[in-house]
């Protein structure tokens, strides 16, 4: 049978594809929580990091651009994490907040599959926007599946050992520790995730080139 070439972008297309969203999406509302947390206290950082979030979303929808994926996630992210803090205020609950948002983003690529729309193929189409007759491939749809339920299980393996790290050490080791075992989990599923794909598209005679 003959191979069907598909071509994704080079690293260095994607970054500049995918370094305005992650931008949009999470630096910039940590850093303005952050800002906002010296100059105006947790409430106003909340709020503050919260309304530059759904100020982008606004924006986007008044301007009918597409909303990526990560904004949403960051949205619901950011909502979750700021009705917790009104709810309790306790320092604990505080910290905990983020691992709980590790869990509904979780929560969100598993519901996706049965959803029929993965949160994966959502993502993915941030960053290098498939054409509509490989969407349409059921090889591609079944592996869009399994990447959703490998992040799923990614995130709530991130959760479980955050909670230990929060559970069982200072507050500035699991500041230090948290971060790193985000970085160590985030970057082995990309790695995993596109050494799958690219996998996969051969295994079903697509050839994937750069």
């Amino acid at each position: 049978m003959p191979s069907s070439r598909l071509e994704i972008p080079r690293l260095r297309v994607l970054a500049r594809q995918a370094v305005p969203h992650i931008f949009e999406a999470t630096l910039a509302p940590l850093a303005l929580f952050y800002l906002s947390l010296w100059l105006l206290g947790i409430t106003g950082a909340l709020f503050t990091a919260l309304g530059w979030t759904y100020c982008a979303l606004l924006r986007r929808v008044i301007t009918g651009r597409r909303i990526p994926g990560v904004l949403v996630l960051g949205a619901l992210g950011l909502t979750a994490r700021t009705a917790i803090s009104f709810a309790t205020g306790s320092t604990f609950v505080y910290f905990l907040q983020p691992t709980l948002v590790t869990v509904a983003i979780a929560g969100a690529f598993l519901l996706s599959v049965p959803a029929g729309r993965p949160l994966a193929e959502r993502l993915a189409e941030d960053f290098f926007p498939l054409p509509a007759d490989v969407l349409a491939s059921s090889t591609v749809r079944r592996f869009f599946v399994r990447i959703s339920l490998l992040w799923a299980f990614v995130n709530l393996a991130n959760a479980a050992l955050t909670m230990w790290l929060l559970l069982t050490q200072s507050v500035s080791v699991y500041v230090a520790a948290r971060t790193g075992v985000s970085v160590v989990f985030t970057g082995a599923a990309i790695a995993l995730s596109t050494f799958w794909f690219k996998r996969s598209m051969r295994e079903h005679n697509i050839l994937v080139a750069q």
